[in-house]
């Protein structure tokens, strides 16, 4: 079995898999400070509920945007799963893809994974809108070649910032407000934020699509679902786009 390991700036995913099937998946806020024995206890729980045996995991990847977490997951692996993480970034990690960009540019693990899970998904000539902390956009050619993206703030940034800014204004709940032209501070404040962000997710894609002749559009992420309501620029919507990335890269190194 395959524990996979997804670390945003926010929060973070471990999800079991056999032979390619996703079994479980749980969520935590993300803590660089979490050790080895915090992890495997936090995840012995889960594992009971849903019936596996942690002895039967024999391998462990790793996607992560917060180094401080890299080391004690390693640790997690040795001690309690007996394997040397795959850690998506280092040397010992094959990715099934090329990457097309300036030298000396690092790309995120999270956004390479996304790309390779798309590919495999839909095929190339493809954007991957992923709504996390940051709202990324990335992009791969015709031949599976990872070419670049664009980076925005993410909803939740967004609205923290202007409660933050302006100290009269609450924090609101990022949905759909029942008119565009809201009549109270709370519905005009979800409306620039629910209508004003959509309108940047269409336009961003617009112009990618105008400039790099790209087709497909898929998207991940919690709010993923919450915008699509309203527009039909997705064509495709998967929320573990990222977990299934992590899988591909698993098996592509186990054939190597």
């Amino acid at each position: 079995m395959l524990l996979a390991v997804d670390v945003g700036n926010t929060n973070s995913v471990f999800s079991v898999s056999k032979e390619k099937e996703i079994l479980s998946e749980w969520r935590c806020s993300t803590d660089g400070n979490m050790t080895a024995d915090q992890y495997f206890t936090w995840l012995q729980q889960l594992f009971s509920i849903s019936n596996i045996n942690y002895k039967d995991i024999n391998k462990v990847i790793v996607s992560s945007v917060v180094p401080d977490s890299i080391f004690n997951l390693k640790v997690l692996a040795k001690t309690y799963f007996n394997c040397v993480p795959l850690i998506v970034g280092s040397d010992n990690c094959i990715v099934p893809i090329s990457v097309d960009v300036e030298n000396g540019v690092n790309v995120g693990a999270d956004r390479l994974v996304n790309s390779i899970a798309a590919y495999k998904i839909i095929g190339g000539d493809t954007i991957i809108v992923d709504f996390g902390t940051a709202t990324t956009f990335d992009v791969i050619n015709g031949s599976g070649s990872y070419i670049g993206g664009v980076i925005a703030p993410g909803v939740a940034l967004s609205t923290k910032a202007l409660h933050e800014a302006a100290a009269a204004l609450p924090h609101v709940e990022v949905k759909r407000p029942p008119n565009v032209v809201g009549r109270n501070t709370i519905n005009c404040m979800q409306s620039g934020i629910y209508w004003g962000y959509l309108s940047l997710v269409e336009g961003i894609i617009l112009k990618i699509k105008q400039e790099k002749k790209i087709s497909n559009v898929i998207a991940t992420g919690g709010l993923a679902n919450v915008f699509s309501r309203d527009t039909s620029i997705f064509d495709k919507i998967d929320l573990r786009l990222t977990i299934k990335g992590l899988v591909y890269i698993s098996s592509f190194n186990e054939d190597k």
